[in-house]
């Protein structure tokens, strides 16, 4: 039985912010580059204030750069501490509070720098080709700890010949002998492997603790003595092709000695030091070939014994662990479209400290936020709306403070869209299922609307009530914006996610997208001759899928989709973990199973008008996915388009102007295909 479960979140005065006496405008294109919203807060030491990085997208960069700012928790004093031209990233204080260590990027290269509170002064501690990560201080102050890749030297099957001088040959042949050679992010990779460095915090040379060809990586806990960092890493013998293995180690600082801490089947990371030394907690998952596993809080003793699982029965993907004092530790969790900040202690007694951490997603409403936890039990987050990104906020002694209000001067005047939440029940076999929907600023009640499905990807994300920047401008366009977390989708327990495994894409959540494309008819929202469909990455599976199963959508939209199971997990940088995970094994022992559930089956079924967006440099959904479909398309004379990013990846949305591009490609399409403009003129 189809159930509305609450009508708007906020009345449309409050959601909006406009007065009688404003001129609302629509949410647009231009605003995208108008947005600002808060990220990475840190709590000084004394818990008196806090950095944060404050986003914005610069309209002459086309980039999103980051500068940091400083605000008291009173909710007093806000103002820049790095203002100038540039993007900022990682910034953490130091034990005393007195300096700030951050990254910023110099050219090509990345700089680590140290701010002086007291003279406003900046020291650049040396730049690096590779860019550090895991900033961490020893407790003392004196050294900053970071991990940084380290080129290696590949064997050579020749010896490059020199040409004459004055000639211009080719380039000389890649060689790739290894598992891993490429990623979405990087593209093809030089031979490196991740290292654990320490820097004088005064300047200096780096000095490289850790060696080997293995990756050592992750959050880095100094001991409170300070001559230890624990890190995770994976060491063992074909490392390359498991993706679910890792162990917490320690490195002494003098001598660079390693010694294992754990051994456990599966992950263990994120290893984090207790105030008082006693401890060490850390996230754990196994390695079971489950495509969905949740990771709970652990805790054990220094030497690593007597280990504990703190969270069992969260059925959640903790993360983003944060001792509070000598007894708690706080971590996140996502639950039914949200994250919160949980708290337990070390005797395993959990509760909710603040629900609804996020906003740091601007195109669309996935489940996000940041946090840190500080002196006496303070946290600082980021917490949106659905009509606002990310704000900073401040939580102690039971009472939550909004420190900032970054995009009032902006989205107050805007009339946007307004959400709904509501659940349903799937056609498949009536699993409740919850969406959210988001009608036009103008909307009247009882009059039906052109509706858009928009599916998320993963598919083991989730999206929730969060401000969408595509969204609102399709609600802004006319359209009644539906999406769902169906099933696959996470912060609803391991069955619910795991519902998918070996059926991404399947019948059955097309069955889950159907039922709240009727849903939506059903309570007279939606106009069933003016139906639309889009998604990307998974979601982009999902409409190719959906559209060879029906033909009730008027056009689709296919962003960064799989077409052919079999050609993706042999040319995606995902294949090891994905074979493992998603399918009963290798395609050349179940070929069947793979097309089955491959767009490309279907194709002789669609006659839905079609478009498709992906990056020319995508490695995570190859083009060549994208192209084998809009080819089949255009043999069976389907009309449909191809939408090519160059120099873009999978991130196609990842500059404000290819966000704003993707949502008028897709609005443009639709448009073309709607039959209720006649109507209206």
């Amino acid at each position: 039985m189809l159930r509305f479960l609450a009508s708007a979140i906020l009345v449309a005065g409050i959601a909006t912010g406009v007065s009688a006496n404003d001129q609302p405008r629509l949410f647009s294109a231009q605003d995208v580059f108008e947005l600002e919203w808060a990220d990475e807060p840190q709590i000084s030491p004394d818990g008196k204030q806090a950095i944060y990085v404050r986003r914005s997208n610069d309209i002459m960069l086309d980039r999103t750069v980051s500068r940091i700012w400083l605000v008291d928790l009173d909710g007093g004093g806000h103002e820049p501490l790095l203002a100038e031209s540039g993007s900022y990233s990682s910034p953490r204080w130091s034990p005393d509070g007195t300096r700030i260590a951050y990254m910023k990027s110099v050219s090509e290269r990345t700089g680590l720098y140290v701010h002086y509170l007291g003279s406003g002064r900046d020291a650049l501690l040396g730049t690096f080709e590779e860019a550090p990560g895991d900033l961490a201080w020893s407790p003392d102050g004196s050294l900053i700890a970071f991990s940084m890749a380290v080129k290696a030297e590949s064997e050579k099957l020749v010896s490059a010949r020199k040409p004459p001088e004055g000639a211009e040959w080719a380039e000389t042949p890649r060689v790739i002998d290894r598992a891993r050679y490429r990623t979405n992010s990087d593209g093809f990779m030089d031979l490196a492997y991740d290292h654990i460095f320490v820097m004088p915090a005064e300047g200096g040379s780096a000095r490289q603790l850790t060696s080997g060809d293995f990756d050592h990586s992750g959050s880095l806990s100094f001991a409170p003595d300070g001559k230890h960092i624990l890190f995770s890493a994976n060491r063992q013998e074909g490392w390359e092709l498991q993706s679910r293995e890792e162990d917490i180690f320690a490195v002494a600082i003098a001598s660079g000695e390693l010694r294992q801490l754990t051994d456990l089947p599966g992950v263990e990371t994120s290893p984090a030091v207790s105030p008082d030394g006693r401890f060490i907690a850390y996230l754990g998952t196994s390695n079971e070939p489950e495509p969905f596993l949740p990771t709970n809080v652990f805790l054990m003793e220094r030497d690593g014994g007597d280990i504990r699982n703190l969270t069992d029965g969260l059925d959640r993907r903790a993360g983003d662990l944060q001792w509070l004092s000598d007894r708690e530790i706080a971590y996140t969790y996502q639950n039914r479209g949200e994250n919160h900040i949980g708290v337990v202690t070390v005797s395993g007694d959990r509760r909710v400290a603040v629900e609804g951490i996020g906003g740091t997603t601007i195109g669309r409403p996935y489940v996000s936020g940041t946090y840190d936890a500080g002196e006496g039990g303070a946290l600082v987050y980021t917490k949106g709306s659905a009509y606002r990104p990310a704000d900073l906020f401040s939580y102690r002694s039971g009472r939550a403070r909004q420190l900032t209000r970054l995009n009032e001067d902006l989205l107050a005047h805007r009339d946007l869209g307004e959400l709904r939440s509501f659940t349903y029940n799937s056609s498949l076999d009536g699993l409740e299922i919850q969406g959210w929907m988001i009608t036009p600023p103008d909307y009247v009640a009882g009059r039906r609307y052109p509706l858009i499905i928009e599916i998320h990807g993963g598919p083991h994300l989730a999206y929730g009530p969060h401000f969408s920047a595509e969204l609102q401008r399709m609600a802004a366009a006319g359209y009644v914006v539906i999406y769902d977390n169906h099933r696959g989708s996470i912060g609803y327990g391991s069955e619910f996610a795991n519902l998918l495994k070996y059926k991404y894409s399947s019948r059955d959540d097309f069955a889950d997208h159907m039922s709240a494309v009727d849903w939506a008819i059903a309570n007279g929202f939606g106009d069933e001759d003016n139906l639309f469909i889009a998604g990307g990455s998974a979601g982009g599976i999902a409409t190719a899928y959906a559209i060879g199963l029906t033909d009730r959508f008027n056009a689709a939209m296919a962003a960064k989709p799989v077409i052919n199971w079999v050609s993706k997990v042999l040319t995606a940088d995902s294949y090891i973990g994905q074979i493992a995970t998603q399918f009963p094994g290798p395609p050349w022992e179940h070929l069947d199973h793979y097309w089955e559930r491959s767009p490309l089956s279907l194709v002789g079924n669609v006659e839905t008008p079609t478009m498709l967006i992906t990056g020319e440099v995508d490695y995570r959904t190859p083009i060549s996915e994208t192209e084998q479909f809009y080819q089949a398309l255009q043999l069976r004379e389907v009309p449909s388009v191809m939408v090519r990013i160059p120099q873009t990846n999978h991130g196609i949305a990842g500059r404000p102007s290819l966000l704003n591009a993707k949502t008028d490609y897709t609005l443009a399409w639709f448009e073309k295909y709607r039959t209720d403009r006649a109507e209206e003129e």
